[in-house]
């Protein structure tokens, strides 16, 4: 989400003519992957027993594979997520591009 040219993880927005619709929904959409790697992380938790195999290695291979998984699924929109959230915060930001837009803000 772009607030004055700053995005949610509070780094600036770079690249010229990148309209902040488009930082929003790219932004959207890196919240979407997060929320699933939670909760694909929640599930694996859940788990009754530890296998033969388990070790911090394994585990560590196996976040690394549901990142990876949380990501695809996220840039496909596969929950809907992001744009639920383009939906309810896309008529807040214009289409002006970030960069100018962050200097018109602090200028202001």
């Amino acid at each position: 989400m772009q607030v004055n040219g700053t995005n949610a993880a509070g780094a600036t927005a770079t690249g010229t003519g990148t309209s902040q619709k488009a930082a929003l929904g790219k932004v959207a959409q890196q919240f979407e992957a997060v929320f699933l790697r939670q909760m694909i992380g929640a599930m694996r938790s859940a788990s009754l027993a530890e296998g033969i195999g388990d070790s911090s290695a394994t585990q560590q291979f196996r976040d690394m594979a549901d990142a990876r998984t949380a990501d695809a699924m996220a840039s496909k929109g596969a929950m809907g997520i992001a744009e639920l959230l383009l939906k309810q915060f896309g008529d807040r930001v214009s289409d002006a591009p970030a960069a100018d837009a962050a200097t018109g803000a602090t200028s202001a």
